[in-house]
C-alpha cells in the first residue's frame, strides 16, 4: 500500500491558482466600488469582465490541472516500490488527457462565475433596495461588500478544485492498473470535520463515493476537503 505522506503532498494547494482567483475577486470588488449606486452599470461591467477573462480563465485552469497532474504522477513514482516496475510503467502511460480537458473546462467555468455571480448579487440586492426604501442604505452597504463575498468564494473554489482535480487524476491512474478503491485518509488535525474523521482508514470503492453531510464525493473532492485517497494497489 502507498505511503500516505506522498499522496498528501501531491494534494497541497496550488498557491498560484489561489492567488489568481483572489485577484479576480478583488477586481470584482473594485468594479462594484467604482460604480457605487449605479447598479445597472456595475452589473454590465461585471458581465463584460467575465467575457474578457475567458481565455485567461482557460489558461489558468489548465495550468492548475497540469500542475496537479504532475504532482500526482510524482506521488506514484515516489511509491514505486509498492507499485512495482510493471505497474509503474503502466501508470506513466495512462492517458489522462480527456479527464484533464474536462477538469480544465470546469475550472475555467468556475473562474468566470466569480464576476457573473457578483453581477447577479448586485442585481438582486438592487431590486431589494428598490422595494424596501427603509433599508436602502443598509442594502447598499451589502452591495459594497460584494468584493469580500466574492473573495471568500474564490478561496473556496481554489481549495476545492485543486483537491477535486487530484482525486480525479489519482482515480484515473489507479483504475488503469486494476485498483478497485482506496483508503480514505485525513490530515489528522483538529479542523477535520467529524463525518470525514469517521472515514479515516476506511476502504472506499472508486465506483461508490460516500455521501457525507449531504454531499457525495471521494476524498479531497468535496468542498474545502483536505482529505486524500491512498490507492489500494492490486497484487
Amino acid at each position: 500500500m502507498a505511503r500516505a505522506s506522498s499522496w498528501q503532498k501531491a494534494r497541497r494547494a496550488d498557491t498560484a491558482f489561489s492567488r489568481a482567483l483572489v485577484k479576480v475577486a478583488r477586481i470584482v470588488g473594485r468594479i462594484v466600488q467604482q460604480f457605487g449606486e449605479n447598479h445597472a452599470a456595475a452589473r454590465r461591467a461585471l458581465e463584460e469582465y467575465a467575457r474578457i477573462i475567458t481565455p485567461w480563465a482557460q489558461y489558468t485552469a489548465k495550468s492548475m490541472v497540469e500542475d496537479v497532474s504532475a504532482r500526482d504522477l510524482a506521488a506514484w513514482k515516489a511509491n514505486s516500490q509498492a507499485i512495482g516496475a510493471g505497474l509503474r510503467n503502466e501508470v506513466a502511460r495512462t492517458a489522462v488527457g480527456a479527464r484533464t480537458i474536462q477538469l480544465t473546462n470546469e475550472g475555467a467555468k468556475l473562474i468566470r462565475s466569480l464576476p457573473t455571480e457578483a453581477a447577479e448579487r448586485v442585481s438582486k440586492l438592487s431590486l431589494e433596495a428598490m422595494f424596501d426604501g427603509a433599508r436602502a442604505s443598509e442594502i447598499q452597504k451589502e452591495i459594497m461588500r460584494t468584493g469580500q463575498v466574492t473573495e471568500g468564494r474564490a478561496r473556496t473554489i481554489a481549495r476545492t478544485e485543486v483537491g477535486r482535480a487530484a482525486s480525479a487524476l489519482t482515480q484515473a491512474r489507479a483504475e488503469s492498473i486494476g485498483s478497485t478503491g482506496y483508503i480514505w485518509r485525513t490530515v489528522g488535525d483538529s479542523d477535520v470535520r467529524p463525518s470525514h474523521k469517521k472515514m479515516n482508514g476506511k476502504f472506499v470503492a472508486w465506483d461508490n463515493p460516500p455521501t457525507l453531510d449531504g454531499m457525495t464525493g471521494h476524498a479531497g473532492a468535496l468542498p474545502n476537503c483536505r482529505c486524500y485517497a491512498e490507492p489500494v494497489i492490486p497484487d
